[in-house]
């Protein structure tokens, strides 16, 4: 029965809307861009009709041509991201963070991030750029693993126990030697971020940068949202102590002023 009901809805698509999100997807997982040429290397697609297909997305704003050629997402799937990802569709994430974020972001001077999770994984939804020496570039769209990092993390520790040991089965890729692959060793961490109500990256998405990231709730207690704050390795103590608590600080702020 449910072969028969495939069948019937993939009679009842648009395949130039299915061409679509073969490119949307393919640009996805390549955070650096595709050009014409690779899109076309690794589609079944006619150029012509990849160019076609770049050219409305990107009147639409959902993908953008950087000065070398390739083919970036675009700024108009944060709107859309912001009504879905969130779990709180009422509510527009993105502008009641930004200025907390920026306000961090001008007193550290390091990059602020805000993480949510959908069923993708996690994705940046907005981002504020810091202005000291060094700072991080962080930037909004941007895919990050889910069981790697310190937003990541705190999003799964504060799941429904059925949806985090979902997570949890899916491969866990090592990406640094930092990276946490064993599931029983990462379901401890996950526990513990929970009880700290924070998390920490040690350099688990990349060996440089470490992070820490709070909780964001909506009005019901839920967590909504992951406030992080990415910083170079190295750092003194007590400028890492300065972050944590201000990312703690900053994002108590934000659930403070959400709507009911």
């Amino acid at each position: 029965m449910t072969d028969i009901a495939e069948g019937a809805g993939a009679r009842h698509t648009i395949p130039v809307i299915d061409r679509m999100m073969d490119v949307l997807a393919k640009i996805e997982h390549r955070g650096d861009g595709l050009t014409i040429s690779e899109l076309a290397r690794q589609l079944p697609v006619p150029r012509t009709t990849i160019y076609r297909i770049l050219n409305t997305l990107q009147r639409h704003g959902m993908v953008r041509r950087d000065d070398s050629g390739a083919y970036r997402l675009g700024r108009r799937l944060l709107s859309l991201a912001a009504q879905v990802a969130s779990r709180v569709s009422e509510i527009d994430m993105a502008a009641i963070c930004q200025p907390y974020m920026a306000r961090l972001a001008v007193e550290l001077g390091e990059g602020v991030k805000l993480s949510v999770l959908d069923e993708d994984g996690v994705l940046v939804l907005a981002a504020a750029q810091g202005r000291r020496e060094y700072a991080l570039a962080v930037t909004p769209g941007q895919r990050v693993p889910a069981h790697a990092g310190a937003a990541s993390k705190l999003l799964l520790a504060y799941l429904p126990p059925v949806e985090r040991d979902a997570w949890l089965a899916r491969p866990l890729i090592a990406h640094t030697a930092k990276t946490i692959t064993d599931p029983r060793r990462l379901r401890s961490e996950l526990a513990r971020i929970k009880r700290l109500a924070w998390a920490r990256d040690k350099g688990e998405h990349a060996p440089s940068i470490q992070a820490f990231a709070a909780p964001v709730f909506a009005a019901d207690g839920r967590m909504v949202a992951a406030l992080s704050v990415p910083f170079l390795a190295g750092a003194e103590p007590s400028r890492m102590e300065e972050i944590r608590l201000a990312a703690i600080d900053t994002a108590r702020a934000i659930t403070a002023a959400m709507p009911d």
